[in-house]
């Protein structure tokens, strides 16, 4: 565990104190395999949720959008 003054850039002017945190890294990841298969599969669920939403939404009201058709 770090302490919060080792997470931290500190720096003085004048009569004020600023804070800066330390920034992370970046990696480079060379491998996507499933990248894209996992990106359609999540995509298809939420076209589905989306689809079931909008059923109960016009089952409940009558609408297609509620409140606008």
């Amino acid at each position: 565990m770090t302490s919060s003054t080792e997470a931290q850039v500190t720096t003085e002017s004048g009569n004020r104190q600023n804070i800066f945190p330390i920034e992370a890294q970046p990696r480079l990841v060379e491998n996507y395999s499933g990248y894209v298969e996992d990106a359609e599969i999540t995509n298809g669920r939420w076209a589905m949720i989306g689809f079931i939403a909008l059923l109960g939404a016009y089952i409940t009201t009558g609408q297609i959008i509620p409140g606008i058709l």
